[in-house]
């Protein structure tokens, strides 16, 4: 295991004291966990991203059509998509 220095504002290391209190653990623990917390949803947004480029849209819109509650409206959701899954 590692050991770390960081600073961090006064208000923020107490409320992480009364909340690691409540939470029956050490601030450490939970500091810990909310890295760990905040990597994982980095990484995830990458994954879906990278997954989101190599989509094909004719593949998803195919997709779409075979479901019983399609609507042709929902297309528009895919301009959120940008360039992504444009073949």
């Amino acid at each position: 295991m590692s050991a770390i220095t960081i600073n961090i504002p006064e208000s923020l290391h107490d409320k992480l004291k009364e909340i690691a209190e409540r939470d029956n653990s050490t601030p450490e623990q939970l500091a810990v966990l909310a890295i760990a917390e905040k990597l994982s949803c980095i990484l995830t947004v990458e994954y879906l991203e990278a997954r989101a480029r190599r989509a094909k849209r004719v593949v998803l819109t195919s997709c779409y059509q075979r479901s019983p509650t399609w609507n042709p409206k929902i297309e528009i959701g895919f301009r959120f998509l940008g360039n992504i899954g444009r073949d």
